[in-house]
């Protein structure tokens, strides 16, 4: 038996056995190209300027979905049937999922325009593609039907549900993989006892957790709470974030306005900015490394504010922080508005010296098509809600108001700010 293994932080032995077709397949698609390229994005994109152990990569992460969804068919088949074919389609829809992402995660998409799960999609389907030839040499209709299981068509309810759902695969990966790299210790949760937990409903076919699992449920979305509030939403990284988009901007318009110095219009970086379609081979060349080079030769800039953004974020020097989150809605647009006035009257242009931040996410959607649901003593099938008393304080929003402003202006803005008052 020819046996190869990847060693994981989450999940320690990552083995696949070369004598199995699907183990023989993932491992292919793991050493193509396209997924090669992961490891030059990041999973968190600037979080390493507040955790400086979060550098860990898009590959990382989707093997990790890949082995976690593994697991879970590992334990389902124990009482179900889940033939072959059925485990290969969702476990390669599981390790190409982010093949889409470009640089910077989502910040890159807003600028752009493009959207990640769409340019998975593509990349899989592409017959110039590494990927897309793998998938073919297996089965000629795998490519096909991945593409339309990702998009929530063909495969089992149950299956999807490992691929997407408020109990899936890519969450119990990205939290406990992030949880870990960042060193913050909000996001641990009992994985091992939520996969002992989970069930098939046989009347719909659906993804459930026995009763025995919700302490585990409940322990999994406290620390996608906590995740979120400490992580994903941290000032540090929310200012970084946004000083990579306004970076991105400015490059974009000085590149439709022909005066961007760097790079040429045959660059895929070039070309990404105004949203035009990238070939197989340029799109596999895209990533944060593209990016932060651009990044370090437009610190030399004639543009000042383009040069100012890349210095910044190569040297840490961030936006600060104005926090407004206990501010009602209405107030805190009327201070917004007053320091956009204050910045204009120092900086004139103000909209590459301050920004507005407002993330929100609810970590418990109880009238999500994905909601959770539990298999009683009784053998009913019941929602989460109904027998955690946690669901109603988790279904709330958790909602952050920041203004960001040039460190030039902090002070001046926080002064005049509190002096009228």
């Amino acid at each position: 038996m020819s046996e190869k293994i990847i060693r994981d932080p989450v999940h320690d032995v990552i083995a696949f056995r070369l004598d199995r077709p699907v183990d023989r397949l993932l491992f292919g698609l793991i050493n193509s190209a396209e997924f090669q390229r992961l490891r030059r994005i990041r999973q968190l994109g600037m979080a390493h300027l507040a955790y400086p152990g979060a550098d860990h990569s898009r590959y990382s992460h989707s093997l990790g979905v890949m082995e976690t969804a593994r697991r879970i068919l590992d334990q389902l088949k124990r009482s179900f049937a889940i033939d072959e074919a059925e485990e290969t389609l969702c476990l390669a829809a599981c390790l190409l999922h982010d093949l889409g992402h470009g640089p910077f995660s989502h910040v890159f998409e807003r600028v752009t325009g493009t959207h990640h799960e769409e340019l998975t999609r593509q990349t899989i389907a592409d017959p110039d593609g590494e990927v897309n030839r793998l998938l073919l040499q297996h089965d000629p209709a795998l490519p096909g039907l991945v593409v339309g299981f990702m998009r929530g068509q063909g495969g089992r309810p149950c299956l999807r549900d490992i691929f997407s759902s408020q109990l899936d695969a890519d969450r119990f990966d990205y939290l406990l993989r992030d949880n870990l790299m960042t060193g913050s210790r909000y996001g641990g949760f009992d994985l091992e006892w939520l996969i002992h937990a989970l069930t098939i409903d046989s009347a719909t076919d659906r993804l459930a957790v026995t009763y025995k699992g919700i302490s585990a449920v409940e322990a999994y979305l406290q620390s996608r709470f906590h995740m979120y509030h400490n992580v994903y939403f941290h000032k540090v990284v929310r200012s970084a974030e946004g000083m990579v988009k306004l970076a991105l901007q400015r490059a974009r318009r000085l590149a439709q306005q022909d005066r961007l110095p760097w790079p040429t219009r045959e660059n895929n970086v070039y070309k990404a900015l105004l949203g035009q379609r990238l070939t197989a081979e340029e799109f596999t060349d895209l990533d944060d490394i593209s990016v932060m080079y651009c990044f370090k030769l437009w610190t030399k800039a004639e543009d000042t504010v383009l040069a100012e953004l890349c210095s910044g974020l190569l040297y840490r020097r961030l936006f600060k922080t104005i926090d407004l989150t206990d501010k009602p809605a209405g107030q805190a647009a009327k201070i917004l508005s007053r320091a956009i006035e204050i910045v204009g009257v120092r900086a004139g242009e103000t909209s590459y010296q301050l920004f507005y931040d407002e993330p929100a996410d609810t970590p418990y959607q109880t009238e999500s098509a994905g909601e959770i649901y539990v298999c009683t003593r009784e053998r009913k099938l019941v929602p989460f809600a109904q027998v955690s008393p946690m669901i109603e304080g988790l279904n709330r929003q958790l909602t952050f108001r920041r203004m960001y402003i040039h460190p030039d202006c902090y002070e001046t803005v926080l002064q005049t700010l509190r002096a009228e008052k």
